[in-house]
């Protein structure tokens, strides 16, 4: 009997079943408008020398700000762990998957940040959602800044809370969507650094804000943990707030500490609390042992090695100032998070491609992720890039802009 072959075969107009009908056509419509997404394959370390579908290029767009994603001490670490432990937790953190190495790392943050307690979650979209359900619901109020990062944005609409969006950053809109709260618990929350613009929330007027309304202030704090702050503690720390004006603090691991995962930082009430009530907490697998076991190496780095972070700002300093000489138009931001507004997708996507062609990965943001008319190349800076590659970066961005 002949065996059947499995080469795929797309299907015609009158097999295809009318789900993937429709899907066919708005995936078209993507394409049309330029909208399209596509993965690219990454083969080794997911440092600042890459190996990208096959081609050897620089990354400028990772969030490996510090370049610890790639350092062998944390590799050696995990290493470690999964030699003495193995792969998986097994279970849920309340069951069976609460691991000596979570229950040191969540311990080592906590001290870092001057916090009573911290608590794991298995991704920083876990713990927003996680954190914003537990603490507010039907009868509360929720006020966002209107570019906070999607995370935060479902983990309010889903809570079912009185949902109020403040203008980005704008103090006056900050305080007429707190006015307008009338919830009986009000929760504010906002991005420290913001990830597609990279400026920074002003973290203390909220804070004051929020105190004259009774509103409970959190902050997550991504793209600031290992960057900002006298030793790394982050944004909230360099603003001069603690667990008083700031309960709620959120983070993640898969950043400046080069892992992945993430956790809350707060009270003892606070940590006790989502422990009970936080779904994604409750009823996810505890994150593998051995990636807290690197989280830990990292930390250690960033408190006992300054000269990365020194390393990074300065490379974002040399960008800046070469921009100005150039005249590449940049945004108003300090952190690692370089944005080059282009305003068209088709723009973006073909600079992006003729940097890659050039042996530079720098990614292309269109919409949804940033508001129509505002694509951009999301230039992202490491304390691994040296200045030559830095300046090579420049060079190509002067020419693809001519």
């Amino acid at each position: 009997m002949k065996a059947k072959s499995l080469k795929h075969v797309m299907p015609d107009a009158k097999t295809e079943n009318p789900l993937d009908a429709r899907l066919r056509g708005e995936l078209d419509q993507l394409r049309a408008r330029a909208l399209y997404r596509t993965r690219r394959v990454i083969e080794g370390a997911h440092g600042v020398r890459i190996l990208v579908n096959g081609r050897e290029c620089l990354n400028f767009c990772s969030n490996d700000y510090l370049g610890l994603a790639a350092d062998p001490r944390l590799a050696a670490a995990a290493k470690a762990a999964l030699d003495a432990g193995g792969t998986g937790s097994g279970a849920a953190a309340l069951i069976s998957g609460y691991n000596r190495e979570h229950q040191a790392l969540e311990e080592e943050l906590a001290d870092f940040l001057g916090r009573p307690r911290a608590l794991l979650f298995s991704s920083g979209w876990a713990a927003n959602l996680g954190v914003i359900r537990a603490l507010a619901g039907r009868r509360d109020s929720v006020i966002a800044d209107e570019l906070n990062h999607a995370s935060l944005i479902d983990g309010g609409r889903l809570s079912g809370a009185q949902y109020l969006r403040a203008n980005h950053a704008d103090l006056n809109a900050w305080a007429v969507a707190l006015a307008a709260a009338d919830g009986e618990q009000r929760l504010a929350v906002t991005d420290s650094v913001f990830s597609m613009d990279g400026d920074i929330a002003p973290l203390p007027q909220l804070a004051d804000l929020c105190a004259t309304r009774a509103a409970t202030l959190m902050v997550d704090d991504a793209h600031g943990l290992g960057v900002l702050g006298p030793q790394g503690e982050g944004a909230v720390h360099a603003a001069g707030l603690g667990v008083t004006e700031v309960p709620v603090y959120v983070a993640t691991l898969g950043k400046s500490l080069g892992c992945g995962g993430a956790f809350v930082a707060g009270s003892e009430a606070l940590i006790e609390y989502l422990i009970q009530r936080a779904r994604t907490w409750v009823f996810s697998t505890a994150p593998p042992p051995a990636i807290a076991a690197a989280a830990r190496r990292a930390l250690r780095i960033v408190r006992e090695e300054p000269q990365h972070r020194e390393r990074l700002l300065a490379n974002v300093r040399r960008f800046r100032a070469g921009a100005r000489q150039l005249g590449i138009p940049l945004s108003d931001s300090e952190t690692p998070i370089q944005p080059l507004v282009l305003g068209q997708e088709q723009r973006a996507l073909d600079l992006s491609q003729a940097l890659f062609d050039r042996g530079y990965w720098v990614a292309a943001i269109r919409p949804p992720t940033v508001p129509h008319g505002t694509s951009r190349l999301r230039i992202t800076f490491s304390a691994a890039h040296t200045a030559e590659q830095i300046d090579g970066l420049l060079e190509g961005l002067a020419t693809g802009l001519k």
